[in-house]
């Protein structure tokens, strides 16, 4: 009796100190589509695979909040999916200029659905996208990958191509971000002659890393330390209510149950750019993006090789 004492007075001194730190986040009203658009909720007593969609606002300095600063843009859209079994997390770019069928408005670049719709038609077009109900939203400002970076203590990434930004200059191989490198080197795309498609690259490796920080189960298991990462991020996130302290702990808890999960990160695969009027767009190729949609599908995705790395 007194260890489940003991086990209960931990959750919840771990639940209170991390809903403290979530109580701080800007919520995102109104951010999904209407339930008959939507692929059917996951069962009910189960685990349950989990999908968040984060959308990333570079605002530069611009005075405002993760949500006015988002606009009618997104600099980065991105599918977090953790499979049922925890073992694994994918991190799913999909290219700014993906040309895809907007419900009530046809052909057109995924970022004009900020534009027409706003969050909820994101949301619709992503789920439409993946075969996948979204369970959260989160829209982050760039400029708190500084403060998240120095709260990891550095993160290290695995570097592809050298470049540099003014007085910052990254070089190729190993190497260890602090918060100042964080922000330009997440932002930068000028300096690579397939542009956006390398600043996806860049934001990819360092999401890698930062998770490989953050999922230790020393980490996870920490209440201290996960609201420590939330305080950091809290100025520069909004997320839907679906992000509470609850589901937080119940998350993390299940992750560190399986161990460290494997992160993985992708782009949903492509078939090159075109000139469509005056619009340069990115063309997606539907046979690969069929492949990613039945591996989203299955409980594990543990061993999954994406279609272009084959």
């Amino acid at each position: 009796m007194g260890l489940v004492l003991t086990a209960v007075a931990v959750v919840g001194t771990t639940t209170a100190r991390v809903g403290a730190a979530i109580e701080r986040i800007e919520r995102v009203p109104d951010a999904f589509p209407a339930e008959s658009t939507r692929p059917a909720p996951h069962p009910v007593g189960t685990v349950a695979p989990r999908n968040y969609l984060l959308l990333g606002s570079d605002s530069r300095g611009e005075v405002g909040s993760p949500l006015t600063s988002l606009g009618d843009r997104a600099d980065a859209i991105l599918l977090v999916h953790v499979p049922a079994d925890r073992e694994t997390v994918q991190v799913i770019s999909i290219m700014r200029d993906s040309w895809v069928d907007i419900p009530g408005v046809g052909m057109a670049k995924i970022n004009a659905a900020l534009a027409y719709g706003g969050v909820p038609l994101m949301v619709q077009v992503v789920e439409s996208l993946v075969g996948q109900r979204i369970d959260d939203v989160a829209i982050v400002d760039f400029a708190g990958f500084a403060a998240l970076t120095d709260a990891v203590g550095g993160v290290t990434v695995q570097n592809d191509v050298a470049f540099s930004v003014l007085d910052a200059h990254f070089a190729q191989g190993a190497i260890t971000l602090t918060g100042a490198d964080a922000l330009p080197y997440v932002r930068e795309r000028y300096a690579f002659p397939d542009g956006d498609y390398q600043r996806v690259r860049n934001q990819q490796a360092y999401l890698r890393g930062l998770l490989a920080a953050i999922l230790q189960p020393s980490t996870l298991a920490n209440p201290w330390a996960v609201a420590g990462l939330v305080d950091a991020m809290s100025p520069y996130l909004a997320a839907t209510d679906g992000l509470s302290a609850q589901a937080a702990v119940q998350l993390a808890a299940e992750l560190a149950s399986a161990g460290t999960p494997e992160v993985s990160t992708f782009t949903l695969p492509t078939a090159g750019t075109a000139t469509i009027g005056d619009q340069s767009v990115v063309l997606l190729d539907a046979t690969d993006v069929a492949v990613v949609q039945a591996a989203l599908q299955q409980d594990s995705m543990t061993g999954f090789v994406p279609p272009a790395e084959r």
